[in-house]
């Protein structure tokens, strides 16, 4: 495997674990609304990474899905290439933060105790659609997810 891929695999996946442990131990702290809140601080570095990897693969992808339908083969095929595992892994990392990210503003603006979001944003990171469907079940009374402070994200 290429050591560009590797080493975007292991750098993305450490850099957004404080990211998680944030949003699961110090949901209200005001680092976590500082860095988790922003979400330039939040998602930027797993896009660099994917960019990185993207922009030499992306006339590949753009011509295999624009000449024929995707199929479950074509997908497959896609992922016989050990870059394209590593680009499907940082999409996932980003999606799943991002949704993550969104449960917990939302458990933020419903009020949620730590021994509900927790285990939901958990789900979020592990299983992300599915912690997503549950995040918002859990906050169905959410209207619309309030926005954070700029006095908390300054300081």
């Amino acid at each position: 495997m290429d050591s560009l891929a590797v080493g975007l695999f292991w750098t993305s996946s450490l850099l957004i674990f404080p990211f998680w442990l944030l949003m699961w131990f110090m949901p209200e702290h005001h680092l976590t609304k500082r860095y988790v809140g922003d979400v330039r601080w939040c998602i930027a570095p797993l896009l660099l990474s994917y960019t990185v990897l993207a922009l030499p693969n992306a006339a590949e992808v753009l011509m295999t899905f624009a000449t024929q339908m995707p199929t479950p083969e074509i997908v497959v095929g896609l992922f016989e290439e050990d870059e394209f595992v590593v680009l499907a892994w940082l999409h996932l990392l980003a999606l799943d933060l991002f949704a993550g990210r969104y449960v917990w503003l939302r458990m933020l603006s419903a009020k949620r105790p730590m021994y509900v979001s927790t285990p939901i944003l958990i789900m979020c990171m592990m299983m992300g659609p599915l912690g997503f469907l549950i995040g918002l079940l859990a906050t169905w009374n959410v209207i619309h997810v309030e926005p954070l402070e700029s006095a908390t994200l300054s300081e």
